[in-house]
């Protein structure tokens, strides 16, 4: 079995819950999903979505 990576996002707020820095990012099974550490809350969205939502400029590219 695989080990997930995740990461916390820095001064992100859950939507449901409002508590800062407490959501955490990771791929499952190529999905994104976003989930909060302190309630429920838990969001997936594909990469074909991720991908339309990104509509500005890019900075920069992260890749740890």
């Amino acid at each position: 079995m695989q080990r997930v990576k995740k990461r916390f996002v820095a001064g992100a707020k859950c939507p449901k819950c409002h508590a800062q820095d407490s959501i955490v990012l990771f791929k499952e099974q190529g999905i994104e999903t976003v989930e909060c550490v302190e309630c429920d809350y838990r969001e997936q969205q594909t990469e074909q979505k991720v991908a339309a939502k990104a509509g500005g400029e890019v900075i920069g590219v992260f890749k740890p």
